[in-house]
């Protein structure tokens, strides 16, 4: 069986791919406007699970989806998100524009706080932290700029997670645009 976890956006989505017979995992990105995704999702073996976050414009390809006889699990985008401590900002996009507003603050708010004090020490030591801390500081409130900064430490900190790569090296692939995070595939 084929399994897909899609993280979709209006004009592309992107998928991680495990072959539960092999065992091969893949990462793609699949543009909407020229038909790729619906041409990945007609080539995959029926029935292949597919794990989608609830959105309000992605009701069409739900609907090809069960169409081509997939199975779809749609889970609540807060929960599927990077936003299980509540640090990412709300969407509301229409017409191609996207405006960001206040932290979602789902999640557990133990863990928020601790994040957003371990942001503020983190700007006191790690040079590039501290300076988009400052530069931000002085365009918005000070408390979005500490919210932004632990967004920014929690990325990090899943990354190094999910790469098992020390923390100055995360700084460094992430400040470099020629490195990926993750290999091609």
């Amino acid at each position: 069986m084929i399994i897909v976890g899609c993280d979709f956006h209006p004009a592309w989505q992107q998928v991680a791919i495990f072959d539960a017979s092999t065992g091969e995992v893949a990462e793609r990105k699949l543009v909407h406007g020229d038909g790729e995704a619906e041409r990945f999702y007609r080539s995959l073996p029926v029935p292949a699970l597919i794990g989608v976050e609830a959105c309000g414009n992605s009701q069409w390809f739900l609907e090809l989806l069960e169409g081509l006889g997939h199975e779809v699990w749609v889970g609540d985008a807060a929960q599927i998100r990077a936003s299980y401590v509540g640090l990412i900002p709300r969407e509301y996009s229409s017409g191609g524009k996207q405006h960001l507003g206040s932290i979602s603050k789902q999640g557990n708010g133990f863990l928020r706080m601790l994040l957003v004090e371990a942001a503020q020490s983190a700007c006191r030591y790690d040079e590039g932290l501290r300076k988009q801390y400052l530069q931000r500081c002085h365009r918005k409130p000070k408390g979005v700029a500490k919210v932004a900064a632990a967004r920014k430490l929690a990325i990090r900190l899943y990354w190094m997670l999910r790469t098992q790569t020390a923390y100055p090296e995360i700084v460094r692939i992430e400040s470099s645009p020629r490195v990926p995070l993750v290999g091609a595939s």
